[in-house]
């Protein structure tokens, strides 16, 4: 679903940022070493309704080697653009995989990361606030913040909309939603949609809703 205004003639759609990322029930995206959870050592259970669902409601957002493996072209209607921190960053580059999304627009966040192991992906050194809200005002499809924590938790009050992939899963420790120096600010959002798989899976969407206590 995405935010319009509209007029009689024309109708002007507002790009989001949508913070798209896999929690378990306790709260965390990753173990406490920031390693990928679903890599060949991981914890993180996929199983096969969860992929099918993944290739049919959100194909953009798999890497580009999963693409190429299950032989998807589709690209997909909900994101053109993905935003990943540093550390998110590394682990792919620590596999070999400099750009894990070639398929969309590609920026990563980093004042310490210097030039580029790519070419189609950018290194951001600015603020991520600034640089999201120049992204909403630009057209395109909706922006996704894959991770990892510290980037999702400076983009805070950005973020317009969640989709969290709840997997049936408790760890005990590791690194929270929005990373582990995240500022109290309680919000309030609202469910839009939500579909619950057989595995025990649930993909959650949850809209920010307009309190009128919360910056504009």
């Amino acid at each position: 679903m995405r935010n319009s205004i509209g007029t009689l003639n024309e109708e002007i759609v507002v790009r989001k940022l949508v913070y798209y990322i896999a929690a378990t029930l306790d709260g965390f995206i990753a173990g406490p070493d920031g390693a990928d959870p679903t890599g060949p050592d991981g914890f993180w259970p996929i199983p096969d309704d969860y992929l099918r669902h993944l290739v049919g409601e959100y194909p953009e957002t798999l890497p580009g080697p999963a693409r190429q493996a299950f032989g998807i072209t589709d690209q997909g209607s909900r994101f053109d653009t993905v935003l990943e921190g540093r550390h998110s960053y590394e682990v792919g580059v620590k596999a070999g995989v400099t750009d894990a999304y070639p398929h969309l627009r590609h920026l990563v966040f980093s004042r310490t990361l210097g030039g580029s192991p790519d070419p189609a992906v950018e290194v951001i050194a600015e603020d991520p606030v600034a640089t999201v809200r120049e992204l909403k005002r630009q057209d395109g499809r909706d922006v996704w913040v894959i991770g990892g924590g510290a980037l999702a938790g400076a983009l805070y009050p950005e973020i317009d909309q969640l989709i969290i992939k709840l997997a049936p899963l408790t760890i005990g420790a590791g690194i929270p939603l929005f990373g582990r120096d995240a500022v109290f600010a309680p919000t309030t959002w609202r469910l839009t949609d939500h579909t619950v798989l057989d595995s025990g899976a649930l993909f959650l969407t949850y809209t920010r809703a307009q309190t009128g206590n919360e910056p504009a």
